[in-house]
């Protein structure tokens, strides 16, 4: 029976969300894409409705797995949106565990275990993406489809 996953990329203001059907090693299908954006005003209230949003949408669609790009240390230095993409990951990440199974994975982890190429490599490359089945990706959503296809090849190796 085929599950339901969430692949999700954090930004300090909004995050990224990919809903895909897995159906065992061959079979991912992208069904959504979306960004839902922070509202403006009060961070805290903001934080509230989206940990609410993903809670609710998270139990309604019945989502089996929820997958998060994990944090990295930056090379520059932490700057203020590092940590507001961290918070607003925190609140999600809190959400998601109350509703379904939450998995994070690192980009350099998916460089070295899926294919043979970088995250940045399959995210750039147009006819990858043609491939895959389901409801076209934006450019945008593509790395959060990517934490799909990763923890898709970990589960089924």
């Amino acid at each position: 029976m085929p599950e339901s996953w969430l692949g999700i990329v954090v930004s300090s203001d909004y995050a990224t969300i990919v809903e895909a059907t897995v159906d065992g090693a061959d079979d991912l299908t992208i069904q959504s894409d979306s960004t839902w954006k922070l509202q403006t005003g009060s961070r805290a209230a903001a934080y509230n409705l989206m940990y609410k949003r993903l809670s609710d949408y998270a139990r309604e669609r019945e989502i089996d797995l929820i997958v998060f790009k994990e944090s990295a240390v930056p090379k520059s230095g932490v700057k203020k949106g590092h940590l507001t993409s961290a918070e607003l990951r925190g609140v999600l990440m809190a959400a998601a565990t109350a509703a379904s199974t939450v998995e994070l994975i690192s980009k350099v982890r998916i460089t070295k275990t899926f294919g043979e190429r970088s995250v940045d490599e399959y995210v750039k490359d147009d006819e990858f993406w043609k491939q895959i089945p389901g409801k076209p990706i934006r450019s945008g959503s593509r790395e959060a489809a990517v934490l799909l296809l990763a923890v898709q090849k970990k589960k089924y190796d």
